[in-house]
């Protein structure tokens, strides 16, 4: 008896495309193979009384982090430097990327950047912009019958 096997025909390649993806959207170093960029990952939301992004930064010395407004957009910049003493060429494998890392954020018109607070505290980047005064949206009450 011949069992029915579900074939997907795309499957594979959906997985090799991705990976192919994956694997360019980083700058490889070609004398060792570690990662000489890497993404931010990052958390927005808006709060009542500011917006709090929250940014994970593992391993980063925050004095090796500039925060930067200009024109309306907020810039994380760093990198994660190799310890002193260590060489990539000692490693058996390495999965932690490496070097630097830059994100822009478009702020929106009822941020203030004038009174921007950031703290790092157990690798998360806190980044707190308070809302300008006077640009919370009106509540409005709707009647219900």
């Amino acid at each position: 008896m011949h069992t029915p096997v579900n074939h997907v025909p795309l499957r594979h390649a959906r997985s090799l495309q991705q990976e192919i993806n994956r694997l360019f959207s980083r700058d490889v170093e070609e004398s060792h193979g570690t990662m000489t960029q890497w993404s931010l990952r990052v958390d927005i939301r808006e709060e009542a009384e500011q917006i709090l992004l929250q940014a994970d930064i593992p391993g980063v010395d925050p004095k090796d982090i500039k925060i930067h407004i200009e024109n309306n957009q907020l810039t994380i910049s760093g990198e994660r430097k190799w310890a002193d003493g260590q060489k990539p060429d000692t490693y058996h494998r390495i999965e932690r990327a490496y070097g630097s890392f830059s994100r822009t954020f478009q702020l929106g018109g009822n941020a203030n950047p004038d009174q921007i607070q950031a703290s790092c505290k157990n690798g998360v980047l806190a980044i707190r912009l308070p809302k300008r005064a006077g640009t919370k949206p009106p509540v409005i009450e709707v009647p219900v019958h």
